[in-house]
């Protein structure tokens, strides 16, 4: 190996994090984070990393693409029947992670999940460009296939048939979170971490150790 792991390090000093500056609503800590990773042009910023969990505790985890900011919590989309589809329904608890390694921030969300109705899976679905309305009624996600030929045969064979069509296993949660932590990098590996944690009636923060 041309570079020694141990000695991979990144001393971070971009900016500090105060509990007595932060929203009292972590959504809205998070939107002020969210916006900022946007307008320092990172690359895909809504992108996480989505953890499940079978009933049994078996982990996974995958990226994913956030496609909402509401009041309730966060929103991505997905194959219902694909692995991650299966283990939400089967377990509705996630956890998700944000890294902005630009900001020297991470975000790491934990909440239970719900699904959308057809009528907001629809209006997303509709929203997508059309090649990807068809990739997702061609794919049968997380199974395996005979060879990325057959992929490919099976688009054309869906595209030629009709205008795309959202199929009903395909659609979306919402995370309502119970957990949220903001990271902040600091020097000498002193970094600020703030949790929010839902009482059942309001949000409380705290300052964890780094």
């Amino acid at each position: 190996m041309s570079k020694d792991i141990q000695a991979m390090r990144q001393n971070y000093e971009q900016a500090a994090l105060d509990i007595a500056h932060t929203a009292e609503s972590p959504l809205q800590q998070f939107t002020k984070w969210f916006e900022e990773a946007v307008a320092s042009e990172l690359k895909e910023p809504n992108a996480f990393i989505l953890a499940t969990a079978t009933p049994d505790g078996q982990p996974s985890s995958r990226t994913m693409l956030l496609k909402g900011i509401e009041d309730q919590g966060f929103v991505f989309f997905t194959n219902y029947e694909s692995r991650k589809g299966k283990e939400l329904i089967a377990n509705p608890q996630a956890a998700l992670l944000f890294f902005w390694g630009e900001l020297e921030r991470q975000v790491r969300i934990e909440g239970k999940l719900e699904r959308l109705s057809d009528a907001d899976n629809d209006a997303y679905f509709y929203s997508r460009p059309e090649g990807s309305q068809y990739g997702a009624m061609a794919s049968p996600q997380s199974t395996v296939i005979a060879s990325r030929e057959w992929l490919e045969n099976r688009m054309q064979e869906i595209m030629a048939a009709g205008a795309p069509k959202r199929p009903d296993h395909w659609g979306g949660f919402l995370l309502r979170p119970k957990t949220m932590e903001f990271w902040q990098g600091r020097p000498s590996r002193l970094h600020d971490r703030i949790q929010y944690q839902w009482t059942g009636k309001s949000w409380e923060r705290y300052r964890l150790a780094p």
